[in-house]
C-alpha cells in the first residue's frame, strides 16, 4: 500500500463493539494505529478491544460510554488522551434508531434519536477538539469521519427522525470543516446505505457473508466496506477533501420517465 493510505497515531471509535465501528476499528488497529472505543455495554466493549489488540499490530482501548452523556464521553476521550498520547483521528460512528410513522413518534422517541446520533456526535467531536488541533498544529492533519446515513441524503419514509438527524450531522460536517481548516483538522462523513450490519441482518435477513464484494448489481454492503471509505477520508489520500459527504449506497435508484415525442 502507498504511504498516502497509511494510517498511524490514535484514532477514537464510537458504536466500535460490532457492525461498522468495529470494522473501522480493525482498520485502524491493522495498519497499526493505536484504538480507543466505546459502547454502552462494558462486556462488549472490553471484550473487542482485547480481540482487537489480539489480533492486530495497534493496541486497543474499551470503554463503556453512552455518546448522549457529555461527562462520559469526555472520560472517555481523555482515557485515549493519557493512554495513547493524544487523538489524530476521530469516527463518530455511534448511533440508533427505530421504525415508525411520523405521527406516531412521542418526544421523548424524537429526542432520544436525535440524542444518540446528532447530540452524540457533538459530544464527542468537542471532548476531541483540543486533542485533534494539537494534533493537527504539527504539519499532519488530523481527521474526523462522521457516519451519517443515505436516510440523511435523501429522506427516508418512517425514519425521519433518524434522516433529519442524520441530514444534520452532513450540515455540520461541512460548517465544522470550515471553521476548523486553520487549525489543520479535516472533517468529513460518509452516507451508507443498507449494511449487512447485525442490526439490518434482523431486520432484512442478509448476513455480511452473502454480499459479493465482486458485484456491482447491488443495494446492500458490507461493515467493510464502509471502513474502506473511512480509511481513504482519515489518510492523507484524502488530504484535498474536506466538508465532504460520500455516499455509498450500491446501485442508485432511478426513475425512469416515459419518453414523449418521436
Amino acid at each position: 500500500m502507498t504511504d498516502q493510505f497509511s494510517l498511524d497515531g490514535t484514532a477514537v471509535v464510537t458504536g466500535a463493539s460490532k457492525g461498522i465501528g468495529r470494522a473501522v476499528a480493525e482498520r485502524f488497529a491493522a495498519e497499526g494505529a493505536n484504538v480507543a472505543i466505546c459502547a454502552r455495554t462494558e462486556d462488549e466493549i472490553e471484550a473487542a478491544a482485547t480481540e482487537i489488540s489480539d489480533t492486530h499490530d495497534g493496541d486497543a482501548v474499551g470503554v463503556a460510554c453512552d455518546v448522549r452523556d457529555r461527562e462520559g464521553v469526555d472520560a472517555f476521550v481523555e482515557t485515549a488522551v493519557e493512554r495513547f498520547g493524544g487523538v489524530d483521528a476521530l469516527v463518530n460512528n455511534a448511533g440508533a434508531s427505530f421504525v415508525a410513522g411520523f405521527d406516531d413518534i412521542s418526544e421523548n422517541g424524537w429526542q432520544s434519536v436525535v440524542d444518540v446520533n446528532l447530540t452524540g456526535t457533538v459530544n464527542c467531536t468537542q471532548a476531541a477538539a483540543d486533542s485533534l488541533k494539537e494534533s493537527g498544529a504539527d504539519g499532519t492533519a488530523s481527521t474526523v469521519v462522521n457516519v451519517s446515513s443515505l436516510a440523511g441524503v435523501q429522506g427516508s419514509p418512517y425514519m425521519s427522525h433518524y434522516g433529519a438527524a442524520k441530514a444534520a450531522i452532513q450540515n455540520l460536517t461541512r460548517s465544522l470543516a470550515a471553521e476548523w481548516a486553520g487549525d489543520g483538522v479535516r472533517v468529513n462523513c460518509v452516507a451508507p446505505g443498507y449494511v449487512a450490519t447485525p442490526g439490518v441482518e434482523a431486520q432484512m435477513g442478509v448476513s455480511p457473508g452473502e454480499v459479493d464484494r465482486e458485484t456491482v448489481d447491488r443495494t446492500v454492503g458490507t461493515p467493510e466496506e464502509v471502513a474502506d471509505i473511512v480509511h481513504f477520508l482519515a489518510s492523507d489520500a484524502a488530504s484535498f477533501v474536506t466538508g465532504e459527504t460520500l455516499p455509498a449506497a450500491g446501485v442508485p435508484e432511478i426513475e425512469h420517465t416515459p419518453r414523449v415525442g418521436p
